[in-house]
Parts: structure tokens; sequence; C-alpha cells
């Protein structure tokens, strides 16, 4: 696997040393070149907990992925940086006010002066490092904080538009890529998963995302949303030109 082929991917420079700045703008640029999607899932094709063929679909074939996928290489990403980082469970909160299967999301711990949560592979949520300690973190999806709920268990809270809510519950117990099997495994196959029934198709911009969830299209800028129906045939012109997925 080669560091610089994977930063050119998402337009990121290795020049820095590890750093809160250079690691806020590798989120950053990460999110928004690199998508989270489901339409292997959806298309019932494999995903394995192997960082060699997760690097080939996400580098070489200008993909995203999916929690761990996308955090899973990027973990490994950081660590090749120099960062002290380490693989975290997390248990998704859903918008119907009901936890999702337990520790079935990856996400990434980073200890600088102080731990940061750092994911790439949430779909709609910051774009930024988020501080354990509380502090509140605003970018243009909304002000993230994290609060301490039991000893090392926190939740990742989006105050946005007046609504304040958890995204999710996580523990800084380490974890490695291959403690997902299960996760990956459940989000393959379950109808209970939120991945398992229509495509969905994200990243963030810099005035806010986009989507393609089946075949609506969504653009968010500043706050406000706009959908448009879809046909097939611009659907598959919106993946390849505005995320550059061509299946």
């Amino acid at each position: 696997m080669d560091i610089e082929k994977y930063l050119n991917r998402f337009h990121a420079s290795s020049d820095s040393k590890p750093s809160l700045h250079q690691l806020s703008e590798l989120q950053r640029l990460h999110m928004t070149k690199i998508p989270f999607e489901n339409l292997d899932v959806i298309r019932r094709v494999p995903i394995y907990l192997n960082l060699h063929s997760i690097y080939d679909k996400i580098v070489l074939r200008n993909r995203g992925g999916y929690c761990y996928e996308l955090n899973g290489l990027f973990h490994w990403l950081l660590e090749q940086l120099g960062y002290d980082a380490s693989l975290i469970a997390a248990t998704v909160y859903r918008p119907n006010g009901r936890w999702a299967k337990p520790e079935t999301h990856a996400a990434i711990l980073v200890q600088m002066d102080e731990p940061y949560l750092v994911d790439v592979g949430f779909g709609d949520s910051t774009i930024l490092p988020i501080p354990l300690n509380g502090s509140p973190q605003t970018d243009v999806s909304g002000t993230y904080s994290v609060e301490q709920v039991g000893k090392g268990l926190f939740d990742l809270i989006r105050n946005r538009n007046g609504d304040s809510r958890p995204l999710y519950r996580f523990s800084t117990n380490m974890k490695q890529l291959v403690d997902f099997h299960e996760g990956c495994v459940f989000n393959q196959v379950s109808r209970e998963s939120t991945f398992t029934h229509v495509d969905i198709v994200t990243k963030a911009t810099a005035e806010g995302r986009m989507t393609v969830k089946d075949y609506e299209f969504t653009v968010t800028e500043n706050g406000a949303s706009k959908t448009t129906p879809l046909s097939k045939n611009e659907k598959d012109a919106i993946l390849s030109d505005l995320f550059g997925i061509n299946i």
C-alpha cells in the first residue's frame, strides 16, 4: 500500500509533522473527497476487513465505503504518519430514538495533547476532530461536543437548528479491525441494518453535504436542503460526475 497514492486520492499532503491542524485538514479533505457509500452492500459484493482489499477499492478503484473501510484505512494512514491513533467501537443512536446493534460502528481516537474523536466513516457528521473534554466544535453541519456518560464511555452530541441529540455512544477501549467482523457481516446482510435497503452515497462539501439515497439527490447548503428525484440515467451521471463512482 502506497501512502502517497492514498494521500493523493483526497488531495492531501504528508509534508507536515503530526499536529491538530494537520489532523483537521486530513479529516476535512478525506470527507470532502472520499464518499461514504454502501453500493457493494446493496449489490451483494462481499466486504472483508482486509486493509489491502480496502486500499484497492478506495485508492485504486476510486470508490468510497462504509465505516469499517473508511476508518479502517484512515486509521492505518494516521499511524503511518506518526499519530497515536486507535480504532474504537461505537453504538449508533438512530433518528427513531433507538440504539442500533451495540458496537457496530468503527471510529478513531487520536491522542494529541488530549484525546480527540476522529471519524471519516459516519456519513452526515462533523468534518473536525472533536476533543473529549466537552468543548464544542462548530462546522457547516452543526455544533458537536462529546459528553462523558460513564467510565470510559462517551456520547457524540450534535446540535443543529436548535435540536440536540446524540449521534452515537463510544468506548475508549482500543479495538483491532478484525474485532468488527460481526458488525461488518451484520451490516451487509441483516434487514435491521441501515445499509441493506437502498443505495446511500454521501460526502461533505464546503457548504454542507450532497447525498444520493435510492433515486433521490439531496444537496444541503448552509443548513438548507433541496431534494430532487432521479431517473436511473440521472443517478448514474451524478454518481460519476460528482462522486467519481462508476458501477
